[in-house]
């Protein structure tokens, strides 16, 4: 069972995902509001944030701003009438960690749920459960922070830059395959024939340094320690 907040101003919305996120066993609490969302986001006590876009107060893209800018890595699913390719990435580069659109399907809902709480779960215990950051191959995450230094020096990245940079580090010296990589990183939002897998990697590899993610031909990429 899963703590999950919902932040939907929308009264007969928040009370069907509340109902059915229930019914799949999750325990619910329910915020109308940006303000309160963000206190309840932030109480450390929920496991994953359901968000609407289109609150009274603070926007949602706000909220999530401010939830990540306070170190918090709990998985975000942004629901929202938004659908426009603008709001879609600026949601994902903005720290969430998936995106639908309504109307939607709640099935599809609860697979996207189930996916990120897993990968959650995952990323906890391949990291150690409440480590604070992770270094290897001269690079220092900060996961509380969400900032990244090579040899003592702070370089941007945005959040999927991160994400990816997070994983390849939480497995350094490990293979993993393009797949892997965008299960854990893109979810649903990406068809498993792209490249953008490979584009990413070599946007860190410039940020990193070319040495620092070695290409395994027919396997995938490994980071080196």
């Amino acid at each position: 069972m899963a703590r999950i907040l919902i932040v939907e101003d929308e009264a007969r919305i928040a009370s069907f995902l509340a109902k059915g996120l229930r019914a799949d066993g999750h325990q619910t609490t329910v915020v109308a509001d940006g303000p309160r969302g963000l206190d309840e986001a932030l109480s450390g006590g929920h496991d994953l944030l359901v968000l609407d876009l289109g609150l009274p107060g603070m926007d949602g893209q706000e909220l999530l701003g401010l939830l990540r800018a306070q170190g918090s890595r709990m998985p975000v699913v942004v629901l929202t009438a938004r659908d426009s390719v603008t709001d879609t990435v600026s949601a994902l580069e903005g720290g969430a960690d998936d995106y639908m659109a309504k109307p939607f399907r709640f099935a599809e809902l609860q697979a996207r749920i189930r996916l990120r709480l897993r990968q959650a779960q995952e990323k906890a215990q391949a990291g150690g459960g409440s480590r604070d950051a992770v270094e290897a191959g001269g690079v220092r995450l900060d996961l509380r922070t969400r900032r990244a230094t090579v040899a003592g020096g702070e370089v941007d990245l945005s959040a999927r830059e991160f994400a990816l940079a997070e994983i390849f580090m939480l497995n350094a010296g490990q293979v993993l395959s393009r797949e892997q990589l965008l299960d854990h990183v893109w979810g649903y939002d990406f068809d498993p024939g792209s490249n953008v897998v490979d584009v990413y990697v070599g946007y860190l590899r410039r940020k990193f340094g070319a040495g620092t993610i070695a290409t395994v031909r027919g396997m995938g990429y490994r980071f080196e320690r």
